[in-house]
């Protein structure tokens, strides 16, 4: 379960249409769950051993699922490593909704020491 402040399970996603608003807010909700020590990515990758840097193109739709996670670049770290983020990025839950039929590209960094 992802933790982002203001967002609960029950609560009724937030319908966001303007895509640079939909990537703003799915780059902060990753934000949030790369912080020590807490968040979801980063408790993830602590019990993983996960290491080194990764910038991954995410594609997200819809009701804020995870369509496609694609690596550009690995440093440090290991496929292995690589790959098991890359799964757990895949099932990521966004805490929004975006219109149907709507598709948006955004890439990121992960960090991890």
């Amino acid at each position: 379960m992802t933790a982002f402040a203001g967002f609960s399970q029950k609560k009724k996603k937030l319908l966001i249409e303007s895509k640079d608003e939909v990537i703003e807010a799915a780059k902060k909700e990753l934000d949030f769950a790369m912080k020590a020590p807490e968040g979801e990515i980063y408790l993830f990758a602590q019990e993983r051993g996960i290491k080194g840097e990764y910038t991954f193109d995410i594609s997200i739709h819809e009701k804020g699922k995870t369509a496609s996670v694609f690596c550009d670049s690995r440093e440090g770290g290991s496929i292995k490593m690589q790959n098991t983020l890359k799964d757990f990025i895949k099932e990521f839950q966004f805490y929004f909704k975006m219109p149907k039929g709507k598709k948006y590209k955004f890439t990121y960094v992960f960090k991890f020491k």
